[in-house]
């Protein structure tokens, strides 16, 4: 589908010539350059809302050890699974069958396109500080504006992968700076006392338990894209790179995340960092250096935002297209264009988006929700990618495995399940119903792949799954409908 740039590679180059295999670095930078986008720049508000310095280093410390279990998850099953492609979705369905694996899927694909949602939110936001009509990006000049933008990049790619290339060997580079030059001013410009003041955290921020809870969600969207380069396994130059870049793109991006919202911490009292508007990280830097600092996160926001976009469109419509491929999705989305880019995936990867964003006009807060909701839809196909490891732990000699499991194997795929049950906890009740209501629709898709195949739907256990995701989908209806939860 892609280049060696934006972490992807066709299997088999258009007019015949040998696919280009990616090198550990190229897999290590996609890593980097999936996972630095617009959370990084939310993170001071969205950790002030919630908690103080000591909580925010609980939260760090949590997220990190859990992440870090994910990350070694995917290491080993790269490994240990050399035959499985589509990292995410792949495992699931090898675990636990074609239609958990299906979901699995789906709400990979579904929390990438909401994810997208953020990013315009995010630049219509950032433009809206000196252009008040577009208010916190959530406003119908916003909303029509961030749409052109979403048809203008479909158009981009749909063009072909080498004019999406050089846009983003401009990117993935120029986004790093602007956020490395915030934590050096910001330790500069750090006040111990203020520093001090912010440690336990406010009278807002309730129990410490509370406090960490309410951060997790923020914690998951940061780090997505730590499976990036499982996503594109069959294109690694060596199978044992993928859990490498894994591993070396998850500590160096946990690293810059956690001192953006410590050094913060240093600058402004927390009650005044939660009333920052988003981009947070610019209103830090403005206090700590002037209007100047301000202006340069804000211009740095929007390179890094539009790059994370076009890594995240293309690995969303990579994950639609190797699952139709797989005859878990419905035959019209593995075509691809002799450009060889899988243009119906594309289409349906831009749509969503598109519905999304108009959601976003009725929401209260349109970044938060877009951004919890992704983590959520996240949730279910990192579940099962860190039980299937257990499985595997488990049970060794699986058909298709390659060596055996350890203690320190199965140690680590527990941890990695306990962590991702604790964010579905963390996540709370009111992002479960929302995401089941998406997830429900989508056996649409599923039913139609099974007929094209002439096989019968679903198994016992296959209907019994459909019919309580339909139900919990019904009940997610209901509540929005009732105001019991909104969004």
């Amino acid at each position: 589908m892609t280049n060696a740039d934006t972490g992807a590679a066709p299997t088999t180059a258009p007019e015949g010539r040998p696919a280009v295999k990616l090198t550990l670095l190229t897999l290590t930078a996609m890593v980097v350059g999936s996972m630095v986008g617009a959370g990084v720049f939310s993170l001071p508000r969205r950790f002030a809302e919630e908690t103080g310095v000591a909580g925010a280093l609980i939260s760090w410390a949590i997220a990190g050890i859990g992440m870090l279990m994910l990350a070694f998850v995917f290491q080993t099953l790269a490994v240990r699974r050399p035959d499985l492609d589509a990292g995410v979705y792949a495992y699931a369905k090898a675990g636990f069958g074609e239609y958990l694996g299906f979901f699995s899927a789906f709400g990979y694909w579904a929390s990438a396109c909401v994810g997208n949602v953020t990013y315009w939110v995010l630049i219509m936001s950032t433009v809206g500080a000196v252009a008040p009509a577009l208010g916190d990006g959530d406003t119908v000049l916003a909303v029509v504006l961030s749409s052109v933008g979403l048809w203008a990049f479909f158009l981009l790619i749909r063009r072909g992968v080498k004019e999406a290339t050089a846009i983003n060997k401009i990117v993935t580079v120029a986004k790093v700076v602007p956020i490395l030059v915030f934590v050096v001013l910001a330790l500069v410009c750090f006040k111990p006392s203020v520093f001090a003041a912010n440690f336990g955290g406010a009278d807002y921020a309730g129990s410490l338990f509370h406090q960490v809870r309410g951060t997790m969600l923020a914690t998951v969207f940061v780090f997505l894209g730590v499976e990036g380069a499982s996503v594109y396994s069959r294109h690694a130059k060596r199978r044992e790179d993928v859990g490498r870049a894994t591993v070396l793109g998850f500590l160096s991006v946990f690293a810059v995340f956690a001192s953006v919202t410590i050094v913060s911490y240093g600058i402004l009292p927390m009650s005044e960092i939660a009333e920052l508007r988003q981009p947070s990280m610019a209103g830090v830097l403005e206090a700590a250096v002037g209007t100047w600092g301000k202006v340069f996160v804000s211009i740095g926001l929007i390179i890094s935002v539009l790059g994370a976009y076009l890594a995240w469109t293309l690995m969303a419509a990579e994950v639609l297209f190797v699952a139709a491929k797989d005859d878990d999705m419905p035959r019209f989305l593995s075509r691809s264009t002799g450009a060889d880019v899988p243009a119906p995936a594309l289409l349906m990867t831009t749509a969503l988006s598109q519905i999304v964003l108009v959601i976003t006009m009725f929401s209260d807060d349109a970044f938060n929700f877009a951004l919890d909701l992704t983590s959520a839809l996240t949730l279910i196909p990192f579940l099962l990618a860190a039980a299937f490891a257990v499985k595997l732990a488990l049970k060794p000699d699986v058909e298709g495995a390659v060596g055996g499991s350890n203690r320190r194997e199965l140690a680590v795929a527990l941890l990695a399940t306990l962590y991702t049950a604790f964010l579905l906890y963390a996540a709370g009740l009111k992002y479960v119903l929302v995401s089941f209501i998406l997830y429900a629709p989508a056996t649409f898709l599923f039913v139609k792949a099974r007929r094209e195949q002439n096989r019968r739907l679903f198994s016992p256990m296959e209907a019994v799954i459909c019919t309580v995701s339909i139900a919990v989908a019904l009940v997610g209806v209901l509540a929005l409908a009732t105001g019991w939860i909104e969004l």
